[in-house]
C-alpha cells in the first residue's frame, strides 16, 4: 500500500506564535503515525511562485494522513497556525 503525504507550504506572518504551533503540533502528529521528511530548511523555487516554508510529512498511508489531518486534537492546533501563517495544505498519495 503506498504511504500517504501531508505537504505544506507556509508563510509565517507572525514567528513568535507561530512556535506555539510548531511545538503543540508536533507531538500530535507523531502519535498520529507521522514522520516529517521536510520542514523547513532551504530551499529554491525554480519555477512558478511558491510560499516561504515547505513541510513534507510521511504517513503509513493515504488515509493515515487524511485521518492525521481532520483529528479533532490537531485540528485546534491548526487554529494557531492559520492565525500566523499563510497556509496551503496538501494531502496526497505517494507512489508505489
Amino acid at each position: 500500500m503506498p504511504k500517504g503525504y501531508l505537504i505544506a507550504h507556509v508563510t509565517v506572518t507572525n514567528p513568535d506564535a507561530y512556535q506555539e504551533y510548531v511545538r503543540l503540533d508536533t507531538p500530535i502528529l507523531h502519535r498520529l503515525g507521522g514522520r516529517f521528511v521536510v520542514r523547513g530548511g532551504q530551499s529554491e523555487t525554480s519555477e512558478g511562485s511558491s510560499l516561504d516554508r515547505h513541510v513534507v510529512i510521511e504517513f503509513p498511508s493515504y488515509e493515515a494522513a487524511k485521518a492525521a489531518y481532520n483529528d479533532p486534537e490537531y485540528q485546534k492546533v491548526a487554529e494557531i497556525r492559520r492565525a500566523n501563517a499563510e497556509s496551503v495544505v496538501i494531502l496526497v498519495e505517494g507512489a508505489e
